[in-house]
């Protein structure tokens, strides 16, 4: 009876004991920035990233929709299409943007 209570008790020990094992380990930097030069590369390099996603985002919704959106923006100058294709590219933006905060 003894031995089966010690062994309970060495069971429930363990997860504190791997706990503390974990918090002695020193922590992984990953994308956070330890300097303001790393943290303006990053920068550059999330929003370079960002802005070539959200073109690809338009582009990909103008190949999906039914006329050229590019050439109704540009040649015919239709405003409800621009409002569209900004809409667009906004909503592209806004995922992008909670893709690379979390």
């Amino acid at each position: 009876m003894k031995n089966r209570l010690v062994s309970a008790s060495l069971l429930l020990a363990l997860p504190l004991a791997l706990g503390a094992a974990d918090s002695a380990a020193p922590a992984a930097t990953g994308w956070h920035a330890q300097s303001l030069g790393q943290a303006v590369g990053y920068m550059v390099l999330f929003s370079f990233i960002g802005i070539l996603a959200a073109i690809a985002g338009y582009k990909i919704f103008d190949k999906c929709t039914p006329g050229d959106l590019h050439q109704e923006i540009v040649q015919n100058k239709n405003v409800a299409a621009a409002i569209v294709a900004g809409a667009v590219i906004l909503g592209v933006c806004i995922i992008i943007a909670a893709a690379m905060f979390s």
